[in-house]
């Protein structure tokens, strides 16, 4: 077992492990040096004891955790922080709803962070969404899409704006589908009461995520697939799949493998009581409570985001869809890292990436994380700071 906060050596060598690659499980050794997975390397060995190493999670859409928000760009740092402890190497930062001036604020402010690389990127999550199909977002924030509002946003963004969500039946929606794919914006398709052939539309113009299938937005039916059946049925698409127990039943965790399978990815759309426990929070300007771990808008029903971790997705991904081990890996890493365009540098355990994983012990639970070949310190797993 590594001391917390050692520096790399100029090779590392992590024997005895369970390597979890994306066309199964290996035994044997894994070779870093220069902060990359390599062929060969010498210098200090660590025995892991047969433990799993998987690749470091990616969460394209997280809200915040620990008690922190992305809301608000100062306390970002502690939300990213939170998450690497529990194995998320690469995260994005999401913003839901807000008025034309605090979404703006909340750009400009993590535009730096992203580029400190504390976070991978923004996503706008809103504000142009459908009403009725809302959730935790607040109706009266909500707007048609305005490209002029978009463009501001891209310029305080300096390049890591990276992904929008958005209603494609909207007024102008799918014009500006096409203003961010051009923009090297990803076009997401949620919270949306949108046909399946509207859906079809946007994927056509450029959309190629859909914002936590299944949920906000028009249900799956035989007679009218909506965006559900159009999402699965688009080699394009990446889905994000809200793996908690609370937003999708394994049933249809498993039946959206069986039908995306190498397109799923898993997201925890976290908000800021990751980690926290019960009580009463914050989610934009919704009051939110926690009961449970289920976080629920303020005397309604309306989900409100998750409390988990990526740690929490995978392991319940194996545990409860009964998924293989490195399916439900891909899903955590490789694909969201595709998604986003980074597949390149990280996302999977193979030469020339970036040394970015965790170590699981027997329950798949986290013991140790490495980020650019450098342990996570202990506290941070413990999630003392």
């Amino acid at each position: 077992m590594p001391k917390p906060g050692d520096e790399p050596a100029p090779g590392t060598i992590l024997t005895n492990a369970r390597i979890v690659l994306p066309d199964g499980v290996r035994h044997g050794d894994l070779h870093i040096a220069d902060g990359r997975i390599t062929t060969a390397a010498t210098g200090e060995e660590i025995d892991l004891a047969g433990r799993y190493v998987v690749p470091g999670f990616v969460d394209m859409h997280v809200h915040g955790g620990a008690g922190a928000s992305y809301q608000r760009p100062e306390e970002a740092r502690r939300a990213a922080a939170f998450h690497l402890a529990h194995g998320t190497t690469t995260t994005m930062a999401s913003l839901v709803t807000g008025t034309p001036r605090e979404l703006a604020d909340a750009v400009a402010g993590l535009a730096g962070l992203a580029a400190d690389g504390v976070i991978a990127g923004i996503h706008l999550e809103g504000p142009y969404l459908a009403r009725d199909r809302c959730g935790a977002h607040d109706p009266a924030l909500l707007r048609a899409p305005d490209p002029a509002e978009f463009r501001r946003l891209v310029r305080l963004g300096r390049g890591h704006l990276r992904m929008i969500t958005l209603a494609p039946e909207l007024p102008g929606a799918l014009d500006l589908v096409r203003a961010a794919a051009d923009a090297g914006v990803i076009p997401a398709v949620g919270h949306t009461e949108a046909t399946g052939g509207t859906a079809r539309a946007a994927f056509d113009a450029g959309a190629r995520v859909a914002t936590h299938l299944f949920n906000a937005m028009r249900p799956l039916h035989h007679r009218e697939g909506g965006p559900i059946a159009a999402a699965l049925d688009d080699p394009r698409v990446t889905v994000e799949l809200i793996n908690d127990g609370v937003h999708v039943e394994p049933a249809v965790t498993r039946l959206a493998f069986a039908a995306a399978g190498p397109r799923v990815a898993l997201i925890t759309d976290a908000m800021a009581a990751a980690g926290m426990g019960d009580g009463d929070y914050r989610l934009g300007v919704m009051d939110v409570e926690v009961r449970g771990g289920r976080a629920t808008l303020a005397g309604g029903t309306s989900i409100a985001g998750s409390t988990i971790t990526m740690a929490d997705a995978f392991r319940r991904a194996v545990a409860d869809a009964g998924l293989p081990v490195e399916d439900a890996a891909r899903a955590a890493s490789l694909t969201p890292a595709r998604a986003l365009g980074i597949g390149s540098r990280t996302g999977s355990l193979e030469p020339g990436k970036d040394a970015d994983l965790a170590v699981l012990d027997d329950d798949l639970q986290v013991a140790w994380v490495m980020k650019h070949g450098t342990i996570v310190p202990r506290a941070r797993i413990l999630g003392d700071n």
